[in-house]
């Protein structure tokens, strides 16, 4: 592939910090296949904000360890939960630090995705990094005091802006690198983000297990030893993020004259981009798909055991409400393989639907989210009601993929629609719809399934309103998805506003041929160690995700 001067790139005494963006421009043999496991290292570790709920329950009993009453306060308020040193946190005061975090996601990628693209991805890790695992470092704290604002600030607010800078920071870099694979280059990145509670869940649990002791429930250390493992591992892969220079291109590639319309050659200005119909089309598509997947993943579990209660261990005329307890610990189980089997789908999902995006096109992938997505949902209750626990396994199977697909995809169809120049900020400004989404999608399956609840619906029954429900979210997107076309001449740069906006990497040139890697100069020993750092932990994932898994098939 095309070799990268290294004139102009190497400084002076008066050139821009070490952390600069000038300063992390690909020098000549640079392979761009060291930057995905840079991104995975980042989003592997961001990505356990979706199994933070491991450590809800031993941290509501963590005053009671070793006391012969426990230390229970039923009625006090959140404001009083925040300060009290004697009493135990209850679970629904701390699941605010998911949400939290994930409000902060979509606050912090959309005000600083416009810092990002002048400062560069290194320096935009880094700052993740410190957030992200400083902020674990800052919950051990509040556990270890028992303040639980100390928590909410460390794990929820810093946390989330590292979650939010983390999850942005390759978007950009990844789709200027890969201009001839797009679906597929963010696909890996943003995989990544769906296999951290994978490996993160499995990890909590086998740390609290080892700290926890007749006097603690050993989450705090849990916390602390986490926090320093994802500061390390994310530095390095923001250690490993470089850009190309303005320009480039791999190569042999020539830019295809495509028949599709929504591929643009323009770029539009971040400061432009939300003022287009199409911005705000994409940002309700994203929610849509978003409210109705993060929907399902907040009841996964209690969605299986009250359906089909005790067909689940071989007692088909036995509703769950008749089980014993411990009849309702074995379909706990079982609904645990369940939800680790949707978090495979939702991560398999990600590469899949992003890499055909590629072939077939972003509009048409969307479409067909919406509209099988549409069909399965629509689908769910006559599966739970003939009883068939493969097919209603397998319709969510589908879905939790397209719910992960609609993640990985966005960065490329932005990219389509605006051009490569600013896509990461305006990507980052999209994910307010994510923040929307996670509050949206979990308040209103939860508003209907307690209404469902309180009318005496049991059984097959108690899901499917939720069900048509989240099957019109989806008929909504189809038809916002269906409405996006391409933009109008006005709203792009024109060349001078490009090449002012290049102009920090105009030094750089791409002159004679050369090896970058995969391609003619084939896999180097680099890229092997760096894919090999990240795949053995996700290796490890898939491993313990499918033991679980397997309950549900015995």
């Amino acid at each position: 592939m095309t070799s990268i001067s290294s004139a102009g790139l190497t400084g002076s005494a008066a050139a821009p910090g070490w952390l600069s963006r000038e300063n992390i421009v690909a020098k000549a043999g640079f392979n761009r296949w060291l930057v995905p496991p840079a991104a995975l290292a980042i989003h592997l570790c961001i990505g356990m904000a979706y199994g933070l709920s491991v450590f809800w329950l031993p941290l509501s009993r963590a005053l009671s360890v070793g006391k012969p009453t426990p230390a229970t306060c039923p009625d006090m308020s959140v404001w009083t939960a925040l300060f009290t040193t004697s009493c135990d946190w209850r679970v629904s005061d701390l699941v605010i630090v998911f949400s939290i975090g994930i409000v902060m996601l979509g606050l912090s990628a959309a005000v600083f995705g416009g810092w990002l693209e002048r400062a560069g991805p290194r320096k935009a890790g880094i700052v993740a990094a410190l957030c992200w695992g400083g902020g674990f470092l800052i919950g051990s704290l509040g556990v270890y005091v028992h303040q639980l604002w100390v928590v909410w600030i460390g794990m929820g607010l810093v946390g989330g802006i590292g979650l939010g800078l983390g999850y942005i920071s390759p978007v950009s870099t990844l789709v200027k690198w890969f201009p001839d694979r797009r679906g597929m280059a963010t696909g890996m990145a943003i995989m990544g983000f769906g296999g951290g509670a994978m490996i993160g869940s499995p990890l909590a649990d086998t740390l609290i297990n080892h700290f926890k002791s007749p006097a603690g429930v050993g989450v705090w250390q849990a916390l602390a030893v986490m926090g320093g493992i994802y500061v390390v591992a994310m530095l390095c892969g923001a250690f490993g993020y470089r850009v190309p220079p303005a320009g480039w291109r791999p190569d042999g590639w020539v830019p295809p004259v495509s028949k599709n319309t929504m591929i643009t050659a323009g770029h539009v200005h971040l400061d432009r981009a939300h003022k287009t119909p199409q911005f705000w089309l994409l940002w309700a598509v994203l929610c849509l798909n978003v409210s109705a997947g993060i929907g399902v993943l907040a009841l996964a579990s209690p969605m299986l055991q009250e359906i089909f209660g005790g067909k689940l261990i071989g007692l088909p005329e036995t509703g769950f409400a008749q089980l014993d307890s411990g009849q309702k610990a074995q379909i706990a189980a079982i609904a645990a393989g369940f939800v680790g089997l949707l978090s495979l789908f939702n991560i398999v999902g990600r590469f899949f639907w992003a890499s055909l995006s590629d072939k077939i096109g972003r509009k048409v992938t969307y479409a067909t989210f919406f509209a099988l997505g549409f069909v399965l949902y629509a689908a769910a209750p006559w599966a739970a009601t003939i009883g068939s626990q493969a097919l209603f396994v397998l319709f969510f199977c589908i879905i939790l993929s397209m719910y992960g697909g609609g993640f990985a995809t966005i960065p490329a169809y932005l990219a389509d629609v605006f051009g490569t120049q600013f896509v990461g900020a305006i990507h980052g400004r999209l994910l307010t719809a994510w923040s929307t989404a996670g509050i949206v999608g979990p308040f209103l399956v939860t508003g209907i399934r307690q209404a469902q609840v309180d009318a005496g619906v049991q059984g097959a029954q108690l899901y499917t309103r939720t069900m048509y429900v989240l099957a019109a979210f989806l008929a909504a997107g189809f038809i916002a998805n269906l409405l996006i076309r391409p933009l109008a001449k006005k709203w792009f740069m024109t060349d001078a506003e490009v090449a002012a906006a290049n102009v920090k990497g105009a030094a750089a040139t791409v002159p004679t041929a050369g090896s970058y890697g995969i391609g003619r100069g084939g896999f180097s020993p680099v890229a092997a160690i760096a894919w090999t750092a990240v795949g053995i932990p996700i290796a490890w994932g898939i491993w313990i995700t499918v033991a679980k898994a397997l309950i549900l098939f015995r």
